[in-house]
């Protein structure tokens, strides 16, 4: 995305022989695009208090921030995730929280001792409140290129998901400067990621893969997964257009994808404090587990057809 930015010379060669090459002048800088919230709005959204239910869902508790696994930190609050990805030449960061969540994020990251400068790429894993709330206010702060997949960008832009429990929860809009399609890939210098879209969530839920090298020197792949609860979504009628059929196709593709290292965005979901607690009592692979992506898949499977079912029965 930056090297669109970065003014072009072309080269002409004519001739069997090589001439020294024609020089053409150089293009005027393209102009970076309005951002879609101002920064009074910006900084209105991170002074206000939390809504009810940020606050008894405690999005926005601090954590301490801390190495997961290799390249992989974490630097989100206590209960929902936001996942730094280092590489030499710049950084990924994987979700915003809510809004109010934005100043410590920046500072976890500082904390681990690196420059939120640096952050290239700001990635979303869906557009709720929760997890796309703090995004205009990261990207301010650190120029990074947002990226996110095409079914989800109107929500971001929006700044408001228009179903579910979390209709109306405005959060500022940022807006999407590049678009992420399944299998797709981002790298930074040897580090790169790869989009798996598993829609089901939202429309354009996007997890990512990446292989990473333990304390122990020993090879592993992380899967980042966006998420896959109904989360007090309608499935009858559903929520949005080819919900049911989405989550099924999820389903399906996660069964396919292999990941020892399976991290999601809210703590419950991937025994965040437990595995923490090992990581400090000296356990380097405390995240490291073949088995659990696909227990995890199964159980959200379950889960799914339990509550479609129920709703269906409601409905006759």
């Amino acid at each position: 995305m930056r090297s669109s930015l970065t003014a072009l010379t072309v080269i002409v060669l004519s001739g069997c022989a090589t001439p020294a090459p024609e020089i053409v002048p150089e293009a005027a800088p393209i102009p970076a695009l309005k951002p879609l919230a101002g920064d009074g709005e910006i900084d209105a959204s991170i002074a206000a208090p939390l809504d009810e239910l940020s606050a008894n869902m405690r999005w926005n508790e601090p954590a301490a921030p801390f190495t997961v696994i290799g390249n992989i930190h974490y630097v989100g609050t206590e209960s929902v995730s936001a996942f730094l990805i280092t590489a030499p030449d710049g950084h990924f960061l994987l979700d915003g929280i809510v809004p109010q969540s934005a100043p410590q994020i920046l500072e976890n990251i500082r904390t681990l001792g690196f420059d939120p400068a640096d952050v290239k790429y700001l990635l979303n894993s869906h557009a709720h409140i929760d997890h796309a709330g703090g995004l205009a206010a990261l990207k301010r702060a650190t120029g990074a290129v947002m990226v996110a997949s095409a079914a989800d960008k109107p929500i971001l832009e929006a700044g408001d998901v228009f179903y579910g429990p979390s209709a109306g929860m405005k959060f500022p809009p940022v807006r999407v400067d590049q678009l992420i399609a399944d299998g797709e890939t981002l790298t930074l210098g040897e580090v790169t990621l790869t989009a798996h879209l598993t829609p089901g969530h939202t429309p354009g839920c996007t997890s990512w893969s990446v292989p990473v090298i333990g304390a122990d020197g020993a090879a592993h792949k992380a899967f980042l997964h966006c998420s896959a609860t109904v989360a007090g979504q309608k499935l009858v009628p559903e929520s949005y257009p080819g919900m049911v059929e989405s989550y099924r196709l999820t389903f399906e593709k996660v069964r396919t994808i292999e990941a020892d290292v399976f991290l999601a965005n809210h703590d419950n979901f991937f025994g965040l404090k437990d595995k923490r607690a090992r990581l400090l009592a000296g356990d380097a692979n405390a995240f490291v587990d073949p088995a659990e992506l696909m227990a995890f898949n199964s159980a959200m499977e379950k889960a799914f057809e339990t509550q479609l079912a129920m709703e269906e029965d409601m409905a006759r």
